[in-house]
């Protein structure tokens, strides 16, 4: 899949958190790793840097980024590409 709109990475990585946290071993670990708190996690869910490091974390598991893109029905490499287009700062 190619990003076709401005704000298709923040769409995707939304979508990644969601699934990240719909499974709870992959949400635990998620949380474990960053030590991100709930609180945090629900007031910054739509920051590019949170939804970056989300799918950051998915890649250092491709079983978990390979689950988490079909279930959200994108390409491995769309999540990467959304990745790197968030940690430029594109929407």
């Amino acid at each position: 899949m190619t990003l076709q709109t401005p704000n298709e990475p923040i769409l995707i990585g939304l979508a990644a958190l969601a699934a990240t946290l719909g499974d709870d071993r992959r949400a635990h670990r998620f949380v474990d790793v960053t030590g991100i708190g709930t609180d945090e996690l629900r007031s910054r869910a739509g920051e590019p840097q949170l939804l970056a490091a989300l799918i950051g974390f998915l890649e250092a598991y491709e079983p978990d980024l390979l689950a988490v893109a079909e279930q959200i029905g994108v390409a491995p490499d769309a999540l990467v590409g959304a990745r790197r287009a968030l940690e430029r700062g594109e929407p």
